[in-house]
């Protein structure tokens, strides 16, 4: 659903799978779970799809 939701706003990101990618530890230590979805925009760490969280994120950015 979250990359879906990204792509539907043409927006890029990068994808990291925790039980594969080697960098994985770094977003575990940043979210401290390995549960997925873990988003980050603009240094803030969303767990789980907080859509209300990631448009208010997004309209700060904008707002920029």
């Amino acid at each position: 659903m979250a990359k879906d939701f990204f792509k539907k706003k043409r927006m890029t990101f990068e994808e990291i799978d925790v039980t594969i990618h080697r960098n994985a530890e770094k977003m575990i230590k940043k979210s401290g779970q390995m549960n997925v979805p873990v988003i980050e925009i603009d240094r803030e760490i969303i767990k789980g799809f907080d859509v209300p969280r990631i448009n208010e994120i997004l309209a700060k950015k904008i707002k920029k």
